[in-house]
């Protein structure tokens, strides 16, 4: 078993360093004692890995003991959604039964300051002005935070900053002066009074559309579309030639254009890679890849690459040159005519807001997995009430569906009356507050318990008040919208994470470790799709017949919103370097606002002009 174990490591890229014995051997100890197979164990060390963002593709002994602690979670909160009763005790459950005194209701419900500490403008909870609108009675309407001591509300650190972006991609803890500098600077440039303007230049499928009814052919359409409209981009730059059909014998060199796919069901590997064509150039046939002649790819299922070679028997293509970036259409830039613009004032402030902003992201689930009182977005709320950013991003999942409590049905009231009352009435108290300068993006998650569970997803049909329809904005799920200039991409499937585990990849020889994170989001953006991968992962509720407009990506966005259960991140990325389409971008994965019982990440960005000027910050709420 232990030959298998490193059999599947070096399947994934990895090889197995220092004493391989022993660390084989403790491996093989992890699959006995938590009943994986060794297919199982190198998927738990994708995660490990891609999560700590270790260095090189080498498994050394000094990584084993995080590892095992990895796993130890894992299987904790497997057993957590298993055994919805059952209640793992920590270090938070000590401290609150041994603690004589309690903080009061304004401590945790309030801004990340104490009372006296709290800055001229801060908002608590008992700040915000109230709707009319009463809430229904139940039993858990009684269980406010003030009777109720849980386990985020006792946390120690809070908004703790890890992490900058500046200029050079780097990471970095920044030190007091630095930020009061950052804020201080932010706070000139951008001030409370200006309201950013909002373009939303796509956001399909429309909310009410009929889906799930999808048919083979719409599966075949979506595919053949993809691959022939690569082909079409490839021919038009005329540095290619035109696509050939790579399953006909020919000594001479040919290009072709098609799409990765695994010979099996099991996970890619080299020996497995096949290439699809249209049915215009090669009637839809398949063949088998030699890539031993390429020094370095990436490559996974659903992939469209071009790619040149030969192929002596007509059995097995031998590529020369594999080309993973699709060009870019100057006919697919959206006019400004099928711009849909939120507001009226946006031409008018163009030449005052022109690309700076300032933004606070963050994505669900935003309560904890012990209750429905939904502490993280009221905290995340607050602190947007003291920096007072043009732009308040929020992405699902709203009601996670994967909630303990939602799964078990122990709620009295219905998903809809949560999702009204927990999530929809902070955010009108919160603009009400603020006034009508900040503006708030609502975009739907697959896991949203009480909406449309199909991808691509329609936006949230929701009856504001029309006072309120200028500041709350909902969006589908991916969407494309721009403010003061800046373009934005929004695509809440954890579209990284799944990547992660299909992705095959190699790297010259000597070469230095690439960032794998950075790789898998800029196959986002080279793919021109929000969701390249095919066959679709388990859980993704892919419809086809509504997925041809709605995932294209007609061009690099200024920033890629793509939130994972990944390492939180935020990287300035370049996609098609040697060419006149060069294009740098950010990508941000916020991370999740609450985890566990605990509080998760959200980012606070301040674009300026462009990716060089521009700060990020990841917080920890």
């Amino acid at each position: 078993m232990e030959e298998e174990i490193r059999a599947e490591f070096e399947g994934s890229g990895f090889t197995i360093g220092g004493d391989s014995a022993q660390i084989l051997s403790t491996l093989l100890t992890y699959c006995v004692n938590y009943k994986m197979s060794p297919a199982d164990l190198v998927s738990n060390w994708e995660v490990y890995y891609l999560n700590r963002q270790l260095d090189g593709l080498k498994v050394e002994s000094s990584y084993l003991d995080g590892f095992l602690s990895h796993l130890q979670n894992e299987v904790k909160e497997k057993l957590i959604k298993e055994e919805t009763d059952l209640h793992i005790y920590s270090s938070n459950d000590v401290d609150m039964l041994l603690s004589n005194t309690h903080t009061d209701e304004e401590g945790f419900l309030g801004t990340p300051s104490t009372k006296q500490e709290k800055p001229h403008g801060e908002s608590s909870n008992s700040e915000l002005t109230p709707l009319t609108t009463e809430r229904p009675s139940s039993t858990r309407a009684a269980k406010t935070n003030g009777d109720r001591i849980t386990p985020f509300a006792q946390r120690v650190n809070k908004f703790t900053q890890h992490y900058v972006l500046n200029a050079d991609n780097m990471a970095s803890v920044p030190s007091k002066d630095e930020v009061e500098t950052s804020e201080d600077e932010l706070i000139r440039r951008i001030q409370p009074s200006q309201k950013c303007t909002l373009q939303v230049q796509r956001s399909k499928p429309e909310p009410g559309c009929r889906f799930m009814y999808d048919r083979m052919e719409d599966r075949f359409n979506y595919l053949e579309d993809r691959i022939g409209r690569s082909a079409r981009l490839f021919s038009a730059t005329g540095l290619c030639g035109q696509p050939a059909d790579a399953t006909l014998a020919s000594e001479e060199n040919m290009f072709a254009v098609g799409m990765v796919i695994c010979d099996g069901e099991g996970r890619l590997n080299e020996k497995s890679i096949l290439l699809q064509g249209s049915v215009e150039h090669s009637r839809g046939q398949r063949v088998r890849l030699d890539l031993k002649d390429i020094n370095q790819f990436s490559l996974f299922p659903g992939q469209v690459v071009g790619i040149e070679g030969h192929n002596p028997s007509g059995h097995c293509f031998v590529a020369s040159k594999l080309i993973d970036s699709i060009p870019v259409s100057v006919d697919d830039q959206l006019p400004c005519a099928k711009k849909q613009a939120v507001d009226h004032e946006g031409h008018q402030n163009s030449n005052t807001l022109s690309r700076v902003l300032s933004l606070v992201i963050a994505a669900g689930p935003f309560t904890t997995t012990d209750n429905l009182l939904f502490e993280p977005l009221q905290e995340l709320l607050s602190y947007a009430c003291r920096k007072q950013p043009q732009l308040l991003i929020l992405m699902g999942p709203f009601i996670d569906s994967d909630h303990p409590e939602i799964k078990k049905g122990t709620s009295d009231q219905s998903f809809h009356d949560i999702f009204h009352f927990e999530i929809l009435r902070k955010l009108q108290d919160f603009t009400q507050y603020l006034g009508h300068n900040v503006r708030v993006i609502l975009v739907p998650s697959v896991r949203d318990a009480h909406h449309d569970a199909v991808f691509p997803q329609p936006a949230f049909d929701l009856h504001l008040p029309e006072d309120m329809t200028q500041q709350i904005t909902c969006l589908s799920n991916p969407s494309l919208f721009s403010s003061n200039e800046i373009q934005f991409g929004c695509c809440t499937v954890d579209i990284l994470k799944q990547l992660s585990g299909d992705e095959i990849s190699r790297k010259p020889p000597g070469g230095k470790a690439a960032d794998r994170i950075g790789r898998l989001a800029t196959h986002i953006v080279k793919q021109q799709s929000y969701y390249p991968l095919y066959p679709p992962a388990a859980g993704v509720p892919m419809d086809f017949s509504l997925a041809k407009e709605a995932l294209e990506i007609p061009s690099a966005p200024d920033v890629l919103l793509l939130p994972s259960d990944l390492a939180p991140s935020v990287k300035v990325l370049s996609v098609n370097e040697d060419t006149e389409e060069h294009k740098r971008f950010i990508c941000v994965n916020p991370g999740r606002l609450a985890k566990g019982i605990g509080g998760g990440t959200f980012v606070e960005l301040y674009y300026n002009e462009d990716t060089e000027k521009t700060k990020a910050f990841i917080m920890r709420i």
